[in-house]
């Protein structure tokens, strides 16, 4: 069994043909995707930086992003062409914006790879990613970042949040939205701990944790790139 559904190509590819990926993200489309952009102006972004959205997926946010940016600005990562495909050649044409985005700016990836677009990152931001994820994958993501990012720079990612290890090992229900999370299966909990302990092996700080307005309860983390990584 796929680690969750967004690995689960087939199953993929049906929703895409029969037109149902905005459900398939987590729909709550304009709301989430201006909550994203809002949040990242809230946190210093300009129109003249270089943002690297991470799982972006069919461009929820990613059209708000790209209307936001300077043209050329925003780049994608996606483990999922079919995803980024649709993203650019539905929500992004539909919205007007193609022309302000060169497709070579969208990568698929499995391994959160950006080196491929050869620039350096001011901010990144990893909407509803590491809820469907076990935190190796954190880990992994982070050490990647290092790469891209520039000293000094901040990712922003979501979490559903487990208070401690009694409540971790346990599923929760969040009053919130209404999702049961789990600490062994999709949708993955994680403690503030263990977060920033990752954070710290990779060349990063955990500087907060904490509620954004989010729809389903998801909190968001701001992780500062504040060494390279040994």
């Amino acid at each position: 069994m796929p680690v969750s559904p967004y690995y689960d190509k087939r199953r993929l590819t049906e929703v895409v043909q029969e037109g149902r990926h905005r459900g398939f993200v987590g729909g709550l489309w304009t709301e989430l995707g201006q909550l994203q952009l809002d949040f990242m102006k809230s946190r210093g972004l300009t129109p003249d930086m270089r943002l690297l959205d991470v799982g972006c997926g069919c461009l929820r946010a990613g059209v708000e992003f790209v209307r936001y940016l300077d043209a050329g600005r925003y780049f994608g990562i996606d483990l999922s062409q079919e995803l980024l495909d649709i993203g650019y050649e539905i929500e992004l044409a539909d919205a007007g914006l193609q022309t302000r985005l060169p497709k070579d700016n969208l990568f698929c990836t499995e391994t959160f790879d950006a080196s491929k677009f050869a620039v350096k990152f001011d901010m990144a931001i990893a909407n509803s990613v590491f809820t469907h994820l076990p935190v190796n994958h954190l880990k992994l993501c982070l050490i990647q970042l290092s790469e891209v990012m520039r000293a000094g720079s901040t990712f922003y990612a979501t979490f559903f949040v487990a208070a401690d290890l009694g409540e971790w090992r346990k599923p929760i229900k969040h009053q919130i939205g209404g999702v049961t999370t789990f600490p062994e299966k999709n949708p993955f909990h994680h403690m503030h701990d263990e977060i920033t302990f990752v954070a710290s092996t990779c060349g990063w700080s955990l500087d907060s944790l904490g509620p954004w307005s989010h729809p389903r309860n998801q909190w968001i983390a701001e992780f500062r790139h504040v060494a390279e990584r040994r």
